[in-house]
């Protein structure tokens, strides 16, 4: 009959899609099951290297003065040998005059274009400026940071010592300052110290490509003058940097010991917001770069280059999961249920066929749900709870306890908000600041 056909045409369909999403999901597998493996140190240098902090910023004022008063007082490191560079973006307060006087260099940028309004054009004004200098002004390295971000005492001499062993492009340990404020930055936090503790440790012990993006990202000097300075156009601007640097032969590291800590989005809205972001961003540049990607492969042979690929395809493949895998179950029992018990008249089957389908497709849904969710929001979940729960935020390892328990629901929402940002177009729009401004700014 035609519709036991449409049905076996749809199945091998489901099937298909089935093994294009396993594989994405298994590198994430792999990536706690080789967590074991030990973090990568680099060799103590007594070389010091001169170093610019570059802060994009636009109305900022609740938050620059402490941020940049943190890194001169927190760093130990030789004060002669850091600044701190603020880009003064569009701003209609007083961040230009708070950044100033916590110490900062500010470079205004007053740009008209509405088009303009996002982080990569003042990361790209700074960049520019600072490549320029030369003699004594001059910097080896430049860390880009966010105007809410904090960083651990010894993150300039450990990027320095990343540095001084040969590397261009590096990555730190991404932490929260807030993860323990709620529901949202909890499971945000528990997200970023996924890809910091697991993703980033095993990429960087397998020899694979670290993926440097977000704040605390190292950018030698040596690498933007070779190629022209911080050249991005999109959205996702940190992303894209990364993967051109990796289509012109720099490879990225990870520095775990370095932490940044980051202000985590609090609500429903600012969690949505950021991830649209990122989901725009990561399916327009899979969609342009996925063969590039490939070619890059075959050419060098550098798995670092699929692993990208799997990782950002899943931009996409968060439509399969959120559209094709709920309608085709709902046709799939629907159509096994008629055909089972219904009397539907059948060619190629018998009505047990179906009934048993229906049961076997129950007990394999159940058991790959419980086993990722046990997996990927169980044991990594207390895993990091046990051993990272300071980079998260937390004094006590109990303040995560229902972070775990709730961690795999914020999966399913984290799928979903990526998912609307693939097929939207969304805004760049002014996130909501948790970290109260210090009294010495007031």
């Amino acid at each position: 009959m035609w519709h036991e056909i449409l049905f076996r045409v749809l199945s091998i369909i489901n099937y298909i899609v089935l093994i294009i999403i396993a594989v994405p999901i298994v590198l994430q597998v792999m990536f706690i099951l080789f967590g074991f493996l030990p973090k990568k140190k680099w060799k103590k240098s007594s070389k010091k290297g001169r170093i610019a902090y570059l802060i994009p910023a636009h109305n900022e004022a609740d938050v620059i003065y402490g941020t940049v008063k943190a890194v001169f007082d927190g760093q130990e490191y030789p004060k002669e040998l850091f600044d701190v560079y603020v880009v003064a973006h569009n701003c209609t307060d007083n961040t230009a005059e708070l950044a100033q006087k916590a110490g900062a260099k500010v470079l205004v940028l007053n740009d008209p274009d509405p088009a303009h309004r996002m982080a990569l054009y003042p990361l790209k004004h700074g960049v520019q400026h600072l490549i320029g200098l030369t003699g004594e002004e001059a910097y080896d390295f430049i860390v880009h940071l966010d105007a809410d971000n904090r960083i651990n005492p010894e993150f300039s001499s450990l990027m320095n010592d990343a540095y001084q062993a040969g590397v261009d492009f590096a990555r730190p340990y991404e932490g929260a300052l807030n993860g323990t404020q709620n529901f949202y930055t909890k499971a945000s936090a528990m997200m970023y110290a996924f890809d910091s503790r697991y993703g980033s440790r095993v990429r960087e012990r397998l020899h694979l490509a670290a993926h440097v993006n977000g704040s605390g990202a190292m950018m030698s000097v040596r690498m933007l003058k070779e190629t022209g300075g911080y050249d991005c156009e999109t959205m996702c601007d940190d992303a894209e940097f990364n993967m051109k640097r990796m289509f012109d032969g720099h490879k990225g590291h990870y520095v775990e010991d370095a932490v940044v800590y980051e202000d985590m989005p609090s609500s429903y809205k600012d969690t949505l917001n950021r991830n649209k972001r990122m989901g725009s961003g990561a399916s327009g540049l899979f969609k342009k770069n996925a063969g590039k990607l490939w070619g890059h492969f075959f050419r060098t042979g550098d798995f670092s280059f699929l692993e990208v690929y799997f990782l950002f395809s899943l931009s996409l493949l968060n439509v399969l999961l959120c559209v094709w895998l709920p309608l085709y179950y709902i046709y799939h029992f629907i159509y096994c249920g008629f055909a089972g018990w219904g009397g539907m008249e059948l060619a190629m089957q018998p009505p047990e066929y179906y009934q048993a389908m229906i049961w076997n497709t129950i007990f394999a849904a159940v058991g790959i749900a419980v086993g990722l969710f046990l997996l990927f929001g169980y044991v990594q979940g207390i895993f990091l709870a046990l051993s990272d729960y300071k980079k998260l935020g937390a004094k006590r390892r109990r303040e995560l306890a229902g972070t775990v328990l709730g961690f795999p629901a914020f999966l399913i929402l984290y799928g979903i908000t990526l998912l609307v940002g693939a097929c939207s177009k969304p805004s760049w729009g002014k996130v909501a600041r948790n970290v109260p401004p210090p009294q010495s700014q007031k």
